[in-house]
């Protein structure tokens, strides 16, 4: 649980914007899946789901920007990188053995979900990693 004040922000501001996430894509693709609309209802129907998603981004750079306890902030950014080098050699490997023929296609949002499962696990494996050293201390 956070313990700072931008901690309890982020949550207040994410588990909103997640909650209209789900509530875009149910939507959106049972729409879709009824009305088969086609063009720029289509298009705008398409491009529900990615509004919220780009609020939770924003919701991530404001805590990033209000946090004020340094060495948190830190972390974050670190895991945020490790995230993020995941990310970009993940995508680029599979994009050149998509471009061969060897791997099948997947979607590009799939980018923020490899960026969030490795920004995660580097914020578990930091967590880890103090626990032990404080355990030797």
């Amino acid at each position: 649980m956070p313990t700072t004040p931008a901690g309890r922000r982020y949550l207040k501001r994410f588990v909103p914007t997640m909650t209209a996430y789900v509530a875009a894509l149910f939507v959106s693709n049972r729409v879709a899946a009824v009305w088969q609309p086609e063009g720029a209802a289509l298009i705008a129907l398409s491009f529900l789901p990615a509004l919220p998603i780009i609020g939770v981004i924003i919701v991530i750079g404001l805590y990033l920007a209000e946090e004020s306890d340094e060495y948190l902030r830190h972390r974050i950014v670190v895991s945020m990188l490790v995230g993020l080098g995941l990310m970009l050699s993940v995508t680029t490997a599979w994009g050149f053995l998509e471009e061969s023929g060897v791997v099948p296609h997947v979607p590009a949002y799939f980018a923020f979900i490899l960026w969030c499962a490795g920004w995660g696990a580097a914020q578990c494996v930091l967590a880890l990693r103090e626990r032990v050293q404080g355990d030797a201390a």
